[in-house]
């Protein structure tokens, strides 16, 4: 880290000089630019040279932006998406060269030609000091920009492809600068500084945490484990983290997971490693691909750490399986259902059918060959399952092993599955033939109890990927 901070404080004093050479100075610029001044300081900034000037221009351009408000800031992308494309006649004069005379070298005069000038502004202005997260931050307005251009009376199809080609130039960029090789894994505890403990409280997704006894509950028991991902430009910035209970066996639930109260198993007594949440940490890199690395990372540490795990498994949510049952239940022609089940999971419209055990066994005789359908033939349009969590377990090469009833009856847990939680298997000797056969053939490998419990009367496959696409 203290590399790191050299680095930084560099490129501080570079900065420095630089808005002496530039003439402006960081009051100048918050006083008068506005998105069209902003805009222009872009396209300076991409036709400088001198590196010291550049660095200071690109850190007044970041502050700029970060003192605007969502409709400047919206203002000024919209500008850049339509405005830093790629030259046209550049493009076009290239492809004639290639035609011409095919070439390596020519070939990469049009590789050139095709990059969208905003590539070269999202690079210029990563020289900044703090760039890297100033531009994670920028994305995360992109994403507020296409959507409310989508969600819009009116439409522009130009501006919605321009908008969607800048975001496809932040994450092309940002796939390369968090590139497995910088990321870093730390084993996050209660000895870890108290400023990255609260981003990890903020930024759990799956299982709230409450309050600090509730994060130290977490982490701070010996069968207990955190482990997070970090960037060195983003050095107290978590990527994604996942919180492991090492525990004696496969848990379908997660309320004793979370317990207070229970007691704490030695770890040397585990023989199971429970991945129970993991969590994406900065919006704005969406698309860029951590938690298949962090999961064999961890293990392999674990492995080493506790000899006698032998078993690696999630404990996970199923969040649009609410969703999809409500359409199934609507329908007309249900396609995971079948009459009598859409009868029996009336109950569910009842708040309190968990509570009543004639009413909690009804459903479960129903819900969990329904949970098998979503899982196993209900696809998006590419043909892969409809479940975002699923996917990705299933794109690393775990395996479905188990359908949970009730696992998670907390008010997400029962509003967006309820109350399914499921176990993803990552069984070491198999995870590579796993992972080809869903990757090349879209198979979900499902363990012979979840296959049994997939009803015998549903219509065909192919049914409920037109159904669902």
């Amino acid at each position: 880290m203290a590399a790191i901070s050299f680095f930084g404080d560099l490129l501080q004093t570079i900065s420095e000089r630089g808005r002496d050479l530039i003439g402006i100075g960081r009051g100048d610029l918050a006083s008068r630019a506005n998105a069209g001044d902003l805009v222009k300081l872009c396209e300076d900034l991409i036709s400088r040279r001198g590196e010291a000037s550049g660095v200071a221009l690109a850190r007044l351009i970041l502050d700029r932006y970060a003192s605007f408000g969502p409709a400047e800031r919206h203002a000024f992308l919209r500008a850049i998406a339509l405005d830093f494309d790629a030259d046209s006649a550049a493009v076009d004069e290239a492809i004639a060269a290639y035609r011409a005379a095919p070439s390596r070298a020519r070939l990469g005069t049009l590789h050139d030609a095709a990059e969208p000038r905003s590539q070269e502004l999202i690079r210029r202005l990563n020289l900044a000091r703090g760039g890297t997260l100033s531009l994670v931050r920028m994305r995360e307005d992109l994403f507020d920009l296409r959507q409310a251009l989508r969600s819009g009376d009116t439409s522009d199809p130009a501006l919605l492809d321009a908008v969607d080609s800048l975001d496809c130039d932040f994450e092309h960029l940002f796939a390369s600068w968090f590139n497995r090789g910088f990321l870093v894994l730390r084993h996050i505890d209660w000895t870890t500084p108290a400023h990255i403990l609260e981003k990890i409280i903020r930024y759990e997704a799956v299982h709230a945490i409450a309050d600090w006894d509730d994060l130290r509950a977490r982490i701070e028991p010996p069968d207990r484990r955190c482990f997070a991902f970090f960037h060195p430009a983003l050095a107290d910035e978590p990527l994604i983290f996942v919180e492991v209970a090492l525990t004696g066996e496969i848990a379908p639930a997660i309320a004793p997971i979370l317990s207070r109260e229970r007691k704490p198993l030695q770890p040397q007594a585990a023989t199971t490693a429970i991945f129970y949440s993991i969590s994406n940490c900065q919006k704005g890199l969406a698309g860029v691909t951590f938690g298949n690395f962090l999961i064999k990372q961890v293990v392999e540490d674990l492995t080493r750490e506790v000899p006698t795990l032998k078993t690696f498994v999630t404990l996970s949510p199923v969040p649009g399986f609410a969703a999809w049952l409500a359409r199934e239940r609507r329908a007309d022609s249900p396609q995971g259902l079948l009459p009598e089940d859409v009868e029996t999971l009336r109950a569910l419209d009842d708040p309190d059918w968990h509570t009543d055990k004639a009413k909690a066994e009804a459903v479960r005789k129903a819900l969990i060959p329904a949970a098998a359908a979503y899982f196993l033939r209900a696809k998006n349009a590419r043909g892969r399952p409809l479940d975002p969590v699923a996917r990705f377990h299933l794109g690393n090469g775990a395996r479905l092993d188990r359908i949970n009833f009730l696992g998670d009856t907390s008010k997400k847990g029962l509003s967006q599955a309820h109350g399914l939680m499921v176990n993803y298997l990552y069984d070491l000797a198999a995870i590579e033939r796993n992972h080809e056969t869903y990757a090349n053939l879209g198979t979900v490998v499902a363990s012979p109890a979840v296959s049994r419990e997939l009803r015998a009367k549903l219509p065909p496959p192919r049914a409920v990927v037109l159904a669902e696409a």
